[in-house]
C-alpha cells in the first residue's frame, strides 16, 4: 500500500474514533468532538472531504466553544491531510507541536526483558503513567486519582473488544502499560508509558511489540503510532514502524 493511501486510513480513522463518544459539530472547515458521555475529552481537527482553507479566524471560533463547554482546546490533525492548519493554528495563537507518524512495516519480534519482568495483555489495568520521579506508590496514587466514569468508559471499552491494554509487571505490580484500539482495519497504540522508576529498560518497546502483533493476529492491515519525537521514533523503529508523515498537535502555550 502506497504512503499517501495508508495516511488517508489513518486520517479516516482519525475521524470515526472519537465520533463513538461525541457529537460531531462543524465549525466551517473545522469539526469539533464534543463529549456526550463519561471519558476523556477529544480534540478539533480538519474537516474530511472538501473544505475552504482553514484560517485563523476558524480556529479562534472553535476555541472559544472550547472554552465555553470547558474542554482542552486542543487541535490534532495529519500535516499530509491538512497542510494549512499549522500556519493558522500558528496564528491564532497556538503552539503547534510535530511528532513523527509511524506505520508498523514488518511483525515485530518479543524484545529481551529484564530478569523478574513480564509482559502481557490484560483485562483491566491502572490507566494512568506517573511523571517526575514516581515509582510504583506514586503509580497506584494516580491511578486512584482517575473518575469513576472514566474508569468504567475503559472498562467498557476493554469487554467489547474496542481496546486492548498492556502492562509490563515487575515484583511489585505494573510498571508499564500501553494501549490499543482498532476501527475498520486501522489500530493506533497510545498511551505507551513508563514509570520514571523503570525506563531505559527496554519496557516500552516491549509492550508496543506486544499490542501490534495482537493487532496483526485480529486481522488489522495498519497499525500506526505517534513518537513523541524522533528519538523515542527510533525506538519504535527498532522493533519494525518506519515513519510516514508527521502527526500534529496544537494547544495554548504552556503556562
Amino acid at each position: 500500500m502506497r504512503t499517501y493511501e495508508v495516511i488517508e486510513r489513518i486520517d479516516v480513522f482519525c475521524d470515526a474514533v472519537p465520533r463513538r463518544r461525541a457529537r460531531a459539530d462543524e465549525y466551517g472547515p473545522l469539526v469539533l468532538f464534543v463529549p456526550t458521555g463519561p471519558g476523556w475529552p477529544y480534540y478539533a481537527r480538519p474537516r474530511r472531504g472538501p473544505r475552504p482553507r482553514i484560517t485563523a479566524a476558524d480556529i479562534r471560533a472553535v476555541r472559544a466553544r472550547q472554552r465555553e463547554l470547558i474542554i482542552p482546546e486542543s487541535f490534532e490533525w495529519i500535516e499530509p491531510s491538512a497542510p494549512d492548519m499549522a500556519a493558522a493554528a500558528a496564528e491564532a495563537g497556538l503552539e503547534v507541536q510535530t511528532h513523527p507518524l509511524m506505520m508498523l512495516s514488518a511483525r515485530p519480534a518479543a524484545p529481551a526483558l529484564p530478569a523478574g519482568i513480564a509482559v502481557r495483555a490484560v483485562a483491566f489495568g491502572h490507566p494512568g503513567t506517573a511523571t517526575g520521579e514516581a515509582g510504583p506508590a506514586e503509580r497506584d496514587k494516580i491511578a486512584a486519582d482517575h473518575d469513576g466514569g472514566t474508569i468504567e468508559m475503559l472498562r467498557e471499552r476493554l469487554r467489547s473488544g474496542q481496546s486492548v491494554l498492556a502492562a509490563a509487571f515487575g515484583p511489585d505490580g505494573p510498571l508499564a502499560a500501553g494501549s490499543c484500539q482498532a476501527v475498520d482495519g486501522v489500530a493506533e497504540i497510545t498511551g505507551v508509558g513508563v514509570l520514571p522508576s523503570s525506563r531505559r529498560r527496554g519496557l516500552g518497546a516491549a509492550i508496543t511489540a506486544l499490542l501490534a502483533r495482537d493487532a496483526l493476529d485480529r486481522d488489522v492491515q495498519t497499525v500506526f503510532l505517534s513518537a513523541s519525537d524522533d528519538a523515542v521514533a527510533r525506538v519504535y523503529a527498532r522493533i519494525g514502524f518506519r515513519e510516514i508523515g508527521t502527526a500534529m498537535i496544537a494547544e495554548p502555550p504552556a503556562g
